[in-house]
């Protein structure tokens, strides 16, 4: 399927697996979708949501009172304590960065559905993420385009109704309906969409 990701749906996929990362969250979830989108500003989805009033700053501002994620300060409180027993974390850091990668240790493994211990190096989708990208190929499909553009991951979140990034584009106060419609407009094949820079 993702194949026929456009070069901005893909981006917003790896923007969404990279906010999961950086919220610390152990799975990505439509809301990550929703900052993936959001954070592309020259696209069809971020442009029109932007002229809704939502923003990636408030969608995640929205995103962490409805989800709060563990406090990023949580983390001096280990280095303070591994300090005091003589271990540099910073130099600790480096040579493992040297070793496997930069980010290596920002990578926290997790068990699999089946209890196995799994690299921290990819995060799965959870149930509604996967959802809204199954739906976007429906979107997709129904509007009889042959690739999935940004807006039809959109499209998808709304469709899934459920997740959080559907809840916080509605709490927004966005009429989804209204965007659901200004959306299948841009993407109808002939119409004459914004292009991204």
């Amino acid at each position: 399927m993702f194949e026929r990701f456009t070069r901005e749906a893909r981006q917003a996929v790896t923007q969404a697996q990279a906010h999961a990362r950086r919220l610390h969250h152990p799975r990505i979830g439509t809301e990550h979708l929703l900052l993936g989108l959001l954070g592309q500003p020259d696209t069809m989805s971020a442009r029109i949501l932007h002229g809704h009033g939502l923003t990636s700053e408030r969608a995640e501002a929205e995103l962490l009172r409805a989800q709060p994620g563990p406090d990023p300060r949580d983390g001096d409180l280990d280095a303070d304590a591994l300090e005091a027993i003589g271990i540099d974390l910073a130099a600790v850091r480096e040579r493992v960065e040297e070793a496997f990668g930069p980010g290596a240790l920002d990578r926290a493994p997790s068990r699999d559905h089946r209890g196995l211990l799994v690299s921290g190096r990819h995060i799965s989708f959870d149930r509604g993420a996967k959802k809204a990208l199954e739906l976007s190929l429906r979107e997709a499909l129904a509007l009889k385009c042959k690739e999935i553009r940004d807006g039809h991951i959109l499209l998808g979140l709304l469709r899934e109704a459920e997740g959080l990034g559907a809840r916080v584009i509605s709490s927004s106060g966005i009429d989804i309906p209204s965007l659901r419609i200004e959306l299948e407009q841009l993407l109808a094949p002939g119409s004459r969409r914004p292009r991204a820079s």
